[in-house]
């Protein structure tokens, strides 16, 4: 028997939530392809294949709407999804702000091969990947001072997405990606310390090497070792390249439309203010080749398009799909995202901040005395004022120069001052969806000994 497509999927539902008595409706279909081989102490530890079909019905009847999923894709089982669906949303709330998208609003004539989202290469063989992890842990190992090896693992992944809705939309695309990573350990009992490095690509031919991404986790296992606590005080933080983009992501997630609407964001009132130094912009472009955050319409079918989210220190727009939009009295900016189990949310694609012209070691060398942070854990961020507080691990520096590793120290601030006043590195990896260099921010509060 054929497999059905996901575009003839995707029809199948709307029908069935027509049959079914719904207003209007939007379905999603996802097939999956993904292999992970695992290496540990030579050996061969874990190693997973799925493959699989899910599928997404969001059905509306007035202003009202539910969502059902299923990863059955018989006639029954589309036709009980419907019934479902539009069961569940006779019973839901009232939404005034539930609707699809105008036919005169929906992309078309997208060029999917430029966004080059999809590697053709054949799906690596399985032995071809567990040497990737087996050499990926060897390198690690080879760096004196590595005790061992967490976990070394070589994967990839393909997925097919389409998209319909009963505004007349149909489109769809294919993702694909390549992983290595590597996890080293350095000492023993109390002692151990522990560092990674990774790299995922969508294209196969510009994954680093599986030796590149070992010997650099061990490396940075090694310079962690035997750490020490800071003293508390007020220091200048510079925030690692591997780091620093979660500083962005407070501030994209204080923009969303979801967060603006609720009235519960820092950034409440700063719409057309600065929050961001004068010489700093932050792109969204969704259209940029070979980006894992690329595509040509968002999951309501808009099209999507390059914007400045803050355009030379001001925030220039919230991040929106069709219902915070509407809540807001403002149009789209084509940022709806979903799986098939939920209805749609405004999210981002892929972000660069603009980069800065010194270099990494520059910034160390001009800090004087401070902290460089390469890994944190744990989070308070208050989403109402936008105070800060993270469990921090990195390096010293004293004098300009990196002393000696730390670590269970907490870094301290508030998100509004602390984004005024970043300095920029020029080291942001551009093959990135968020393209973010290393970012210092003077004057943080650092909690230690």
């Amino acid at each position: 028997m054929t497999t059905p497509t996901l575009e003839s999927l995707t029809a199948a539902l709307l029908e069935a939530a027509k049959r079914a008595g719904a207003d209007a409706a939007d379905a999603m279909a996802v097939q999956g392809t993904s292999v992970t081989i695992d290496m540990r102490g030579g050996v061969l530890e874990q190693a997973e294949r799925s493959e699989g079909i899910d599928l997404g019905l969001r059905v509306m009847i007035g202003q009202r709407q539910a969502n059902v999923s299923a990863s059955d894709i018989s006639p029954a089982t589309l036709a009980t999804m419907a019934e479902r669906a539009v069961a569940m949303a006779r019973e839901a709330p009232l939404d005034p702000y539930v609707g699809l998208a105008d036919p005169s609003q929906l992309a078309r004539d997208w060029d999917i091969a430029a966004l080059e989202m999809h590697d053709a290469t054949p799906e690596p063989d399985a032995h071809v990947l567990q040497q990737d992890a087996a050499r990926a842990e060897s390198a690690a190992l080879a760096v004196q001072g590595v005790t061992q090896v967490q976990s070394a693992t070589a994967a990839y992944g393909l997925r097919h997405i389409h998209l319909a809705a009963s505004n007349g939309f149909s489109g769809g695309y294919t993702r694909s990606d390549r992983a290595i990573s590597c996890v080293a350990i350095t000492g023993s009992g109390t002692g151990m310390e522990r560092d990674y490095d990774g790299d995922m690509r969508i294209f196969q031919s510009d994954l680093r090497s599986p030796e590149d991404v070992g010997q650099s986790a061990g490396q940075r296992a090694v310079e962690r070792m035997n750490p020490r606590k800071p003293k508390t005080g007020s220091y200048p933080v510079l925030f690692d390249e591997r780091v620093s983009s979660s500083l962005i992501g407070h501030l994209l997630a204080a923009i969303s439309g979801s967060a603006i609407a609720r009235g519960s964001s820092w950034l409440l009132d700063d719409l057309g203010e600065p929050v961001l130094p004068d010489t700093l912009s932050l792109i969204e472009d969704p259209l940029r080749p070979r980006a894992n955050g690329s595509r040509p319409f968002d999951a309501e079918g808009l099209p999507t398009k390059r914007r400045a989210v803050v355009d030379q220190g001001i925030l220039a727009g919230w991040t929106l799909d069709l219902s915070t939009a509407r809540k807001l009295g403002m149009t789209s900016t084509a940022n709806a995202a979903r799986g098939t189990s939920a209805p749609p949310s405004p999210s981002n694609w892929n972000i660069e901040l603009t980069q800065g012209s010194t270099s990494r070691e520059d910034l160390i060398r001009d800090m004087g005395t401070g902290l460089l942070v390469t890994s944190m854990i744990g989070s308070t961020i208050n989403p109402n004022t936008g105070d800060y507080s993270r469990g921090a691990s990195g390096l010293w520096i004293e004098n300009g120069q990196i002393a000696y590793p730390v670590n269970e120290c907490t870094i301290a601030g508030n998100l509004r001052d602390m984004l005024r006043r970043i300095i920029p590195a020029n080291d942001a990896r551009a093959h990135l969806s968020r393209v973010v260099p290393s970012l210092l921010v003077e004057g943080m509060t650092l909690a230690g000994d």
